[in-house]
């Protein structure tokens, strides 16, 4: 009992923590290995937006059917990806792997941090900031899935297609694909990060439902801004493919504030 109720010294603390971290850098390193080796597992995953084919393009064009609109349909498309430099593809190659890894093992990394910090949160706050973790990890890898299923394979064919003449022609480096991939999927996994960063300045009284309801128009132009930024493209269905779901999540963020404006005046 006396042993369970000793307090933790400071470097018992930097022992612990150092300990998480080296869990999670083993974790991570297994990953990256075991992606390494399927390389063409990997690669055909990462490389799969860039065809005309992709699954997102074959479900326009049955969209396209069953709607008797064609113009849906994407059509055929071809690029191809160069290197340019002697060790740019194995570096490419290593980078992938770790960011598989990094994608595979981050709810275990997650799970970790959080078992190392819950002993210092009373109980109400460690039931709060489970939720928050969760939801936000969830909301995360779901920005992320929207952006490769959707956003990434539409701005991709745009830019890969887009001329200033026809005299100039596209050659698409691999590192420049890849580093728009990840991009892309960083900023929409924030994106749809809004109902919890809504929550939490909520939570803290800087945010209020009312306020969010007289400025919902104003958030409208400003998602639709954020939308053209994030695919420069030119029709006006790939635009709304990426608003639509910031709409819909400042919409529920009206709804998670309301809430918490209204426990706050109970």
């Amino acid at each position: 009992m006396e042993q369970d109720e000793k307090v933790m010294t400071f470097w018992d603390h930097l022992d612990e923590l150092r300990s998480v971290l080296f869990r999670i850098v083993v974790v991570v390193a297994l990953f990256t290995i075991l992606g390494f080796c399927f390389k063409d597992q990997l690669f055909a995953v990462v490389l799969a937006p860039k065809e005309s084919d992709f699954i997102f393009y074959r479900f326009l064009c049955r969209l396209s059917e069953l709607l008797g609109m064609p113009g849906l349909c994407p059509g055929e498309f071809t690029s191809t990806l160069i290197n340019t430099q002697l060790a740019g593809q194995f570096m490419m190659h290593a980078m992938v792997s770790i960011y598989a890894g990094l994608i595979v093992a981050s709810p275990y990394i997650i799970y970790k941090l959080f078992h190392f910090i819950s002993p210092a949160l009373y109980e109400n706050e460690r039931k709060y900031s489970v939720r928050v973790v969760t939801s936000g990890y969830l909301l995360f890898i779901i920005g992320v899935l929207v952006n490769y299923f959707i956003i990434f394979p539409l701005t991709f064919r745009f830019l890969a297609s887009y001329q200033v003449s026809l005299d100039v022609q596209n050659t698409i480096m691999l590192s420049s694909y890849i580093d728009t991939l990840m991009l892309l999927s960083l900023l929409m996994g924030i994106v749809f990060e809004i109902p919890v960063v809504c929550w939490f300045l909520a939570k803290i009284g800087v945010l209020h439902s009312s306020f969010m309801q007289k400025y919902r128009k104003h958030a409208y132009v400003v998602a639709l801004i954020v939308a053209a930024v994030i695919t420069p493209t030119s029709d006006i269905f790939t635009l709304l493919l990426v608003s639509v779901p910031i709409f819909v999540l400042y919409e529920a963020s009206i709804l998670i504030v309301r809430k918490v404006d209204k426990n706050v005046d109970d």
